[in-house]
């Protein structure tokens, strides 16, 4: 059998994922010689051998690669026959500014999970891990990824360790932050500021006896500190909320497994697929009544029909549920207020010392912060809410050259990307940046991500909103371009560069806020458009926005705004829930602002119109977290309804005949749930003819969805089915949000496509 030397280049995800450890069985199984090696772009292989055993090494590495490596591109080169003695991996190498890509946080595996009850130096060890499972993203500080490039470089490995880690058959073989008792990090519980526990048994032990007796422990995880505490404590979870300063927004449980977890929400395959798998996001269920037997603690979710739950991903998560009573804990980011999630070990002790029962923390220093990843399965499909832990810093892959630039994002729920070749780099998710604390993360995260993944500013896309930090941050980079990019043009581009678009779309963007090319605030956007330019169709009308900002804070401005508009002054005299749930003489004063055009700013925000539809139902005056409104709006709808109420069309949609249905509806006492579900209905309706209208004036068959109005399931759902019934082609997000999270990814889009235009 004739003999063959090849190089091969594998890019993608092909590090912290045990990849090379991979390539050196398969090169053994199949009796070929040569080596492999990590480089900062990619992992190169050589192989000599005779052909028929090349041929079934390469099958095997398409076919069995491990779970969580994504392969983009193989590339095989026959070079010059030679002679190797064995197979080896060799030291990293730098080659170019060009990188790798990172793997994310892996949720740790089942075998590593044996291995904590297996007698031995990793017995009862909370940091064990392989290169199958464990931290990645959160410890790495550059690359290529090797331990001396992370935070694991202060432990020193012991013998047996460093066995595994060079024994080729072995699972830790070459796992960078391979540690055991003997070696690695450790925990260490404090009762106030004094340390206590002897082993980690006892701090187990202590910390399950605390939340058992309705107390709130914090503690370090992957990607920064989290608040626990019994997920069926009334009284727990109200102190909760009090340390938090978190009056009504959900928590998300973490249950103890699947099957507790399945008592309490209903899960589909989808959704058992996106729990399980070793991402381990917060997925969103339907919550259902258990049958019989302990309730959740009913302040958990503030009355939605949603629950955010997940599944423990840690090695200790897993010890702790086996020495807890309760089934479940609340599990929520250990942070204040609007703050970024804490991650020192002395800011926690200083935080959260004196307002916890316990402070449990570890010895491995959190380079890179992560918030639990949210998502929901919407037609079948995971969209992704935050993406964060176990999400970043994949890249998103475009059809573009986006070298050399970066993005800002938005000035809530923030996500930043910078551009190599033609992969986006999203950020995890920032948060809103409007505090000191979560302007610096911001920051230092940019710089990072630069760093990290050897980007050379070129060119810069900021938001057209002139005052977003996220667009000031832009002016620290010096004499670089800048292109300004309308908001909902972003929200349009950021799903078509993820569905790999370049062409003209017509694109739906609904969301709260947005600066308007003509001053004002946008939402409920009908664009014919590219990557490079848009055209604004159509939108919802104009409605006064008392207030300013605190009209999205205060659902029940909005409804005033809307019943003045269309009924004068005589709304005052309607029998309506708002009337019974403010006061007069607010509506009073907001008229007043209307009249004399004071802090009044016009929005045409799609958000803004579920706000005061929540707030005329009753159900919403004031908002405790943002979007409580429209969310608890959605929890009223019932399938069953095919109602709708007139509207009227044009390139301003006037929605007059909506509020006159709803008041009407409202007077005449029908259930809160029908008019959610008629008001629903008709936003959708209003959907499909408006874009049904542009095809038939336009000719384009393409219909793209985004911003955070889409977050709705049952909007998204019922008008992605009535777009397809109906031949449209119809795409939107998944793996990017399509709230302010991914409009990053739009901005970075848009100045692609205009330097390739050469119109920067």
């Amino acid at each position: 059998m004739p003999e063959q030397t090849l190089l091969i280049t594998v890019t993608g995800l092909v590090q912290g994922v045990g990849f090379r450890p991979f390539i050196y069985r398969i090169a053994l199984r199949h009796n070929l010689a040569g080596w492999v090696l990590n480089t900062n772009r990619d992992v190169r292989i050589c192989i000599s051998g005779d052909l028929l055993n090349i041929e079934g090494f390469m099958h095997s590495l398409s076919q069995e690669a491990p779970p969580a490596a994504i392969i983009q591109n193989i590339i095989t080169e026959e070079t010059k026959a030679e002679k190797f003695r064995g197979f080896q991996i060799l030291k990293s190498n730098d080659v170019s500014d060009e990188i790798t890509e990172i793997s994310p946080d892996i949720a740790v595996c089942s075998e590593c999970l044996e291995d904590i009850e297996r007698e031995g130096n990793r017995l009862d060890y909370s940091f064990v891990n392989c290169t199958n499972c464990g931290p990645r993203f959160t410890i790495i500080r550059d690359l290529p990824y090797d331990r001396a490039k992370s935070t694991m470089a202060p432990f020193t490995m012991c013998p047996a360790c460093r066995k595994e880690y060079e024994e080729v058959t072995d699972r830790r073989f070459h796992a960078q932050p391979v540690a055991c008792a003997v070696c690695g990090p450790v925990y260490e519980l404090y009762r106030g500021l004094e340390r206590t526990g002897t082993g980690i048994n006892d701090i187990i032990n202590t910390v399950a006896d605390c939340i058992d007796r309705s107390g709130i422990v914090a503690v370090k995880g992957l990607g920064g500190m989290h608040l626990a505490c019994d997920a069926f404590s009334e009284a727990a979870v109200s102190k909760l909320r009090v340390l938090k300063n978190r009056e009504e927004k959900p928590f998300a449980v973490m249950f103890r497994d699947l099957e507790t977890a399945r008592e309490f929400a209903n899960i589909n395959p989808t959704e058992e697929t996106s729990l399980t798998s070793w991402r381990r996001p917060i997925v969103l269920l339907d919550v259902k009544e258990p049958e019989g037997g302990k309730r959740l603690a009913s302040n958990i979710n503030s009355g939605l029909n949603l629950l955010g739950i997940m599944l423990p991903y840690l090695p200790f998560h897993h010890q702790l549920f086996r020495k807890l009573k309760t089934p479940a804990i609340v599990l929520t980011s250990g942070n204040f207020s609007s703050e970024p999630i804490l991650i020192g070990n002395e800011e926690a002790l200083q935080q959260f010392a004196s307002c916890t029962d316990a402070v449990l923390l570890h010895n491995r220093d959190i380079f890179n912060r992560t918030d639990d990843s949210v998502v929901r399965i919407i037609s079948g499909k995971e969209r992704v809410f935050r993406r964060s832990r176990g999400y970043v810093p994949s890249p998103v892959r475009t059809a573009l050259d986006t070298e050399g630039i970066l993005a800002f994002g938005a000035e809530l729920s923030n996500c930043f990307c910078v551009g190599k070749g033609n992969k986006a780099f999203l950020s995890q998710h920032i948060g809103d940046l409007r505090g000191l604390e979560t302007t610096l993360f911001y920051e230092q995260t940019l710089d990072r991500f630069i760093k990290l993944f050897r980007v050379k500013p070129a060119l810069l896309a900021v938001d057209l909103h002139p005052d977003y930090i996220s667009t000031r941050t832009a002016a620290g980079f010096g004499n670089l371009p800048v292109i300004s990019i309308q908001h909902h043009h972003a929200h349009i581009t950021s799903c078509m560069a993820e569905n790999k678009l370049d062409e003209k779309v017509i694109g739906v963007a609904f969301d709260g806020t947005g600066l308007g090319d003509d001053g004002n605030i946008w939402g409920s956007e009908f664009l014919v458009c590219n990557l490079n330019e848009y055209n604004r169709v159509c939108h919802f009308e104009y409605l006064p926005l008392p207030g300013g900002d605190s009209a999205s804070e205060e659902p029940w401005r909005m409804a005033v705004s809307w019943l003045y508009k269309v009924y004068g002054k005589e709304f005052l005299k309607m029998d309506l829930p708002l009337h019974r749930q403010t006061k007069a003489e607010n509506a009073t004063m907001l008229i007043s602002m209307m009249e004399r055009k004071i802090n009044c700013p016009l929005t045409s925000g799609a958000g803004r119109f579920f706000d005061a539809v929540a707030s005329l139902l009753g159900i919403c005056q004031v908002a405790a977290f943002p979007s409580q409104g429209p969310m608890l709006l959605e929890s009223l709808v019932v399938p069953g309804c095919k109602e709708t109420y007139k509207w009227k069309a044009g390139e301003v949609i006037v929605m007059d005949e909506v509020l006159r249905g709803i008041v009407d509806d409202i007077v005449q006492g029908f259930g809160k749930s029908i008019i959610a579900s008629k008001f629903h209905n008709t936003i959708t309706s209003i959907i499909f003819e408006t874009v049904n209208g542009i095809r038939l004036r336009e000719g384009i068959n393409k219909v793209v969805l985004s911003g955070g109005v889409f977050q709705n399931k049952y909007l998204l759902e019922g008008a992605v089915a009535l777009l397809m019934y109906n031949n449209f082609e119809v795409f939107s997000h998944a793996a990017v949000p399509s709230n302010d999270g991914g409009i990053a990814l739009g901005q970075l889009a848009v100045a692609a496509k205009r330097r390739e235009m050469k119109c920067v």
